[in-house]
């Protein structure tokens, strides 16, 4: 009976699994993304993101060579061994991370591309000529690493290392280079994940990442923009862009109830 007992009480402790807080999510972000690299292996062009598995630690990531040699006869390569390569977006799902390279692959036509002129009526085209040029591909492709559960909290350094047998990262991360360069008040914030008057939205992004709802309005000949980050119930946080160089100009935490009713922080 006791040891009945013993199994009921530890059943609740093992389903409780940590996840990803707003807060990992944003350091995630800030520490990958505009990250250098040099490829170790070819990496071809893609439009679906190439499949990277890994079991939550380094040294067992893979993936599916074959269909990653397919890509690259349909596209081209995006990178040779060796060439260096940046990371231009990060997105964090569930059990996934999205990781754009060199701007992604783009494929999607102008309207120049699907307008033509000609002259006359000969020929089956009636003499018609396309206005745009050939459909050009963007250097670019996009890798998703993919996790059997839920992220748990992880560090930045641990991706890059589930990362390392395609990619070799600087040794210098160029968000630190960056962050180093800031005007002393402004480093000061993002080092302590505050956002400040006189940020611009780069600024802005690596503190509190993208933002949940965004809205423009001009009123009296100006125009400002905020971005709202958080979700009742819980901390709201309003930032107001503005002025000359379109920074911040205002910044506005409140706290919102289960029934949406904001009091002022």
């Amino acid at each position: 009976m006791r040891f009945r007992l013993l199994i009921l009480v530890a059943l609740p402790v093992l389903a409780c699994a940590e996840k990803l807080t707003q807060e990992d999510r944003v350091k995630l972000i800030r520490g990958l993304s505009a990250e250098y690299a040099s490829a170790k292996i070819p990496l071809p062009r893609s439009k679906k993101p190439l499949e990277l598995t890994t079991q939550q630690k380094a040294g067992d990531t893979q993936w599916d060579k074959a269909r990653w040699d397919a890509a690259s006869r349909e596209f081209g390569p995006a990178a040779k061994v060796g060439d260096q390569v940046q990371i231009t977006k990060v997105d964090i799902n569930d059990d996934n991370i999205v990781l754009e390279i060199n701007g992604g692959l783009k494929t999607g036509k102008s309207w120049r591309d699907r307008v033509q002129v000609g002259v006359g009526t000969g020929g089956n085209n009636g003499g018609m000529t396309p206005v745009g040029g050939p459909t050009k591909l963007s250097l670019g492709t996009a890798l998703v690493l993919k996790f059997p559960k839920p992220i748990e909290p992880i560090e930045v350094a641990e991706i890059k290392k589930m990362l390392s047998p395609i990619f070799k990262f600087d040794e210098h991360s160029a968000t630190e280079d960056y962050v180093e360069n800031l005007p002393p008040e402004i480093q000061a914030a993002v080092k302590a994940g505050k956002v400040v008057e006189g940020m611009n939205k780069e600024q802005v992004k690596m503190v509190l990442g993208q933002p949940k709802y965004h809205s423009r309005e001009s009123k009296e000949g100006v125009d400002t923009e905020d971005w709202v980050y958080g979700q009742a119930p819980g901390k709201i946080t309003f930032v107001t862009f503005g002025g000359a160089g379109n920074k911040v100009i205002k910044v506005k935490e409140t706290y919102a109830g289960i029934g949406g009713d904001i009091t002022p922080r």
